[in-house]
């Protein structure tokens, strides 16, 4: 069966992206040494990577080359993706694709990007583990790391350490 994991940054404050909608705060820590926890070895563990359609746009309008061509990349979202970048596919029905990302036996599932799709899959029993990294700024606006939607939960606390430049990393088990 496999595991569904959250691998996601935040900033002081609680947000995930700032308010012009940009991740520039985090991209002056792209030269921390995370060993062990780093972003390309988390990702060489993973099999399917899930999204949201937020998610999607963003990093379809990125100039880079998409990152994901080694996973299965599931989208969800209820509207069709015009010229799709990259190998992907797409799905509406949360509660389905849970089911079928749980049948899995190749490799872990990442929920990548906002919050809003993983406190669906935390309001189902679904998200096992989820490691967040918080980032010494204060962005004073933008999106939240997850949305107040009345779910409440206490993740079990597996590992907390800090990993330079004021950086703690923070690995629940849900």
């Amino acid at each position: 069966m496999a595991r569904i994991l959250g691998y996601i940054a935040v900033s002081l404050d609680g947000r995930i992206v700032s308010g012009d909608g940009s991740l520039e705060w985090l991209y002056k820590y792209d030269d921390m040494d995370l060993g062990e926890h780093d972003y390309r070895l988390f990702l060489k563990r993973i099999r399917t990577v899930v999204m949201g359609r937020g998610t999607y746009d963003f990093l379809a309008k990125e100039q880079s080359p998409w990152a994901y061509r080694d996973q299965r990349v599931i989208v969800v979202t209820s509207q069709p993706l015009d010229d799709p970048k990259g190998t992907l596919e797409v799905r509406s029905d949360v509660d389905a694709l849970i089911s079928e990302l749980r049948a899995l036996d190749d490799g872990d599932v990442w929920m990548l990007g906002g919050g809003q799709l993983q406190m669906a899959f935390m309001e189902r029993g679904a998200l096992d583990e989820i490691e967040i990294y918080l980032i010494p700024e204060i962005l004073g606006s933008g999106q939240p790391l997850f949305p107040l939607t009345g779910f409440q939960a206490s993740p079990t606390l597996i590992s907390a350490a800090t990993i330079g430049k004021g950086c703690v990393r923070l690995h629940y088990r849900m």
